[in-house]
């Protein structure tokens, strides 16, 4: 974990804080690097970006506990041998999710409708029942091309588009070194929110000195602006410089959420997050937000019950957040843990791990509410099934076998957020992008 001042610094702003100018402009590093390159590449469009329109943030919760998110969602409370919480708090009510009626655990009828109609839950196979395997997992079984992890596939290709710090992702959340992300070989460090908090928003931390770096900058830059661009290239730059009210603002606005972080718990996990992204630190950000974790002793699920409403309620307010800060069309948050959990009879006071089903959770602009998946019998419990990739739907009829399913997640998130699917190759071949998950 980091602690110290300036090594976290050099992680979240690059070495000598160069991303603190990033800041403090809205100019982008390869700008501030390179100007006159950066210019002249800004009037040929080649940004590196394939669909600036759909990019978006991306805040990632991962779990290598093997959560039992997946025993509380639509698509599990048709079979009645399906095992429950038996708490009322958790009773099924029934959930709108866009066109789809479908029924869920209680809490989750407390996301608002427009969250709800971006919202899908993804019923897929991680064919995996290991906790050490959440890095691959993580790499979707062999099927990411390179052997990348998704959320540092998903960053590389959103940078360009995002004009973020960093290229790569960045862990806020990591709790066990089966969580710590890897990006081109390397391990990459997990910064948590208390350390944030500790350094940014100090008396005498690096947001206090945002206006005259902003100005200095500037000045530096007056020159080319004024005699070395072409009218093009300075309604570019306009269009990129950050104003004094508006980096008010933004400072205000991250020193007000990392006023609210008095530990490294999830929601503190979320305020975070939502931080850095205001500061364009990362495209991808890690979080780890508990759905009831590795319950195999659990009476009465009561864990589960308890961290099913604590794990709802931190994606509502997360929600809360963006729409209040208006990010709520740029930010997208999704879910991928190394397993699901049993279901069936004998599951009454805790839960086996289970490599044939797990639930993901995405909520944002590019997706349309909804089910993708279902589950039936597999083996001694209940897995995941076929997808037919034009509806969504679950079934023996579908065109994605489980055993590709998380290799079409991973697809269809790439091409949500506009980035390149062929990276990610199924092993079975049935992979595809599921269109009837986007909206």
């Amino acid at each position: 974990m980091i602690s110290r001042r300036q090594a976290l610094l050099t992680t979240l702003f690059g070495a000598g804080a160069a991303g603190l100018r990033a800041l403090a402009t809205g100019l982008p590093l390869s700008f501030l690097r390179d100007p006159r390159r950066a210019l002249a590449a800004a009037t040929t469009s080649d940004s590196g970006c394939p669909s600036p329109d759909k990019a978006q943030f991306i805040i990632f919760s991962t779990s290598g506990d093997g959560d039992s998110i997946n025993t509380c969602a639509p698509g599990t409370y048709e079979d009645p041998k399906i095992v429950h919480s038996p708490d009322p708090a958790l009773g099924p009510v029934p959930l709108q999710l866009g066109s789809q009626m479908v029924t869920a655990a209680a809490p989750w009828a407390a996301l608002p409708a427009d969250v709800l109609a971006r919202t899908v839950f993804w019923h897929i196979s991680t064919g995996t029942p290991v906790h050490s395997q959440e890095p691959d997992v993580l790499r979707l079984m062999g099927a990411t091309q390179p052997t990348e992890m998704l959320p540092s596939l998903l960053a590389r290709q959103l940078a360009p588009c995002l004009g973020t710090i960093q290229s790569t992702p960045l862990s806020i959340g990591a709790r066990t070194p089966s969580e710590t992300l890897n990006s081109g070989g390397t391990t990459l460090p997990v910064v948590p929110p208390l350390a944030v908090r500790a350094t940014l928003a100090s008396p005498t931390g690096p947001l206090t000195a945002l206006q005259p770096l902003r100005d200095a900058t500037l000045n530096q830059l007056y020159d080319l602006y004024k005699n070395g661009a072409s009218r093009s290239q300075q309604r570019y730059l306009d269009a990129l410089i950050t104003s004094r009210q508006q980096l008010g603002s933004i400072k205000s606005d991250v020193l007000d959420a990392l006023s609210g972080v008095t530990d490294n718990g999830p929601d503190a996990q979320a305020l975070v997050a939502v931080a850095l992204i205001q500061m364009k630190v990362a495209p991808v950000v890690t979080i780890h937000v508990p759905f009831g974790g590795d319950n195999h002793h659990d009476a009465n699920l009561g864990q589960e019950t308890a961290q099913t409403q604590t794990g709802i309620a931190t994606i509502g307010a997360l929600m809360q957040r963006l729409r209040a800060l208006g990010l709520q069309d740029q930010v997208t948050f999704m879910t991928l843990n190394v397993f699901g959990r049993t279901l069936g009879p004998g599951n009454a006071d805790g839960r086996a791990h289970n490599d044939n089903h797990q639930v993901s959770l995405t909520i944002g602009r590019p997706f349309r509410g909804g089910v993708v998946g279902a589950v039936a019998p597999v083996d001694t419990d209940y897995g995941a099934v076929a997808i037919d990739s034009h509806t969504g739907a679950g079934g023996a009829g579908g065109d994605v076998q489980p055993g590709d399913s998380l290799a079409a997640f991973g697809q269809t998130m790439m091409v949500a957020v506009g980035g390149d699917a062929s990276t990610i190759k199924s092993p079975g071949g049935t992979g595809k992008v599921v269109s009837g998950a986007l909206a």
